[in-house]
């Protein structure tokens, strides 16, 4: 599904270099070359300050701590993400709230999140899916309305700009901010198959917040603000040297990837926008698509023995396909103790439907050309 090898040795000079430094200085915590990428990233985002951690999940969840919510507070997600979204909050004991998504951009949307809101709800947190931003001005204007955090999870759509609808107006023609910089706190994963990925671990937050970018540094680092001197109950949770010299040296290549993940998803849509039982990813009016994933939908009477049928003939022809996502976070196990609501329609019809194809920077017109056809040959015998 993606191309590590291929991307590492276009800047293999530049990483052997700067790791053959860290390895030199012997500092693998910290230090400058973490500083060096916090600053990087502060500066590519627009944002008073990025605070690096050990991984996204770690992430959401001190986010959610340093913002203050309490055993029993709401929190609203989609339904349609990966478990991470909801697992910290289960974890901290407050209470998973889950939404139904809009049918085309799979994201989250301000009138499902408005008609799950309570009195008890104390956070949205927005999964700017597969590589484009949730309506993020009808999100905010309703979190102000309620009084609620906004925790944006970035972790598939580092790079994506949202543009905010000019007043009086619903195009995009007003303010422009990147993703993960608009609400109270961003979190995103380094992870290494993400558009910007280390080669191990890694995540970030980011905020504008001084007060808050202060007390998740301080939870990140077993809640002391001076060493040996702790103020809270905090957590261990680093980005180490390593790590920091390789996503330094991919930022600067950040938008050429996504601009190559772009190509290739026009390519795709070229392709598939002609075979009636496949729709193509929608693209949202005010934000811009890094696709992350190229998520397809199936339309078929049975999407999902169609699905199956597809995918055991990709893998035959050695072309790696997924399913992102399978089953509904409410009907994971997991989260039973918190769903008592029956079935989300569009979630339900996503989760028997969708369909991801490989897609990332280093993908040749030959390799697209091999997924499409084989694609096209599949449909051609249905």
């Amino acid at each position: 599904m993606v191309d590590l090898k291929t991307q590492y040795t276009r800047i293999k000079s530049e990483i052997d270099r700067e790791m053959q430094e860290v390895f030199d200085s012997c500092i693998f915590i910290g230090g400058p070359k973490v500083n060096a990428f916090r600053e990087s990233l502060e500066q590519y985002l627009g944002v008073k300050h990025v605070i690096p951690c050990a991984n996204g999940t770690d992430a959401l969840q001190i986010t959610m701590m340093a913002l203050g919510l309490k055993p029993g507070d709401e929190v609203i997600v989609p339904a349609f993400t990966y478990v991470a979204t909801a697992e910290v909050i289960g974890l901290l004991g407050l209470t998973p709230v889950m939404t139904d998504v809009d049918p085309g951009t799979m994201n989250i949307t301000a009138a499902n999140i408005e008609a799950a809101i309570t009195p008890r709800t104390k956070a949205i947190v927005p999964v700017h899916l597969f590589g484009q931003s949730a309506d993020m001005a009808s999100i905010m204007a309703l979190a102000k309305k309620h009084n609620l955090f906004v925790i944006e999870d970035n972790a598939q759509a580092i790079g994506a700009d949202y543009t905010f609808p000019a007043a009086g107006t619903t195009s995009g023609d007003g303010e422009t901010k990147k993703t993960g910089t608009i609400g109270h706190f961003g979190c995103t994963s380094f992870f290494p198959s993400k558009n910007l990925g280390c080669y191990g671990d890694g995540g970030a937050m980011m905020t504008n917040d001084d007060a808050l970018a202060a007390k998740a540094r301080m939870i990140a680092n077993h809640g002391q603000s001076k060493m040996y001197y702790h103020d809270e109950i905090g957590v261990n949770s680093r980005l180490d040297a390593m790590q920091a010299v390789i996503l330094n040296a991919k930022l600067k290549h950040l938008d050429e990837y996504n601009a190559a993940r772009n190509r290739a998803a026009d390519y795709y849509d070229r392709f598939f926008g002609q075979i009636p039982q496949l729709q193509i990813p929608a693209r949202e009016t005010n934000s811009t698509h890094v696709f992350h994933q190229y998520t397809l939908q199936i339309n078929t009477p049975d999407s999902v023995k169609t699905r199956d049928e597809l995918k055991a003939f990709l893998l035959e022809k050695s072309i790696p396909c997924m399913i992102y996502y399978p089953v509904p976070l409410y009907d994971q196990p997991a989260f039973a103790p918190f769903w008592k609501d029956g079935k989300l329609p569009v979630t339900e019809a996503l989760c028997a439907s969708v369909f991801s194809l490989p897609m990332h920077s280093e993908m040749t017109e030959s390799v697209l050309a091999e997924i499409t056809g084989a694609v096209k040959a599949f449909f051609e015998t249905r």
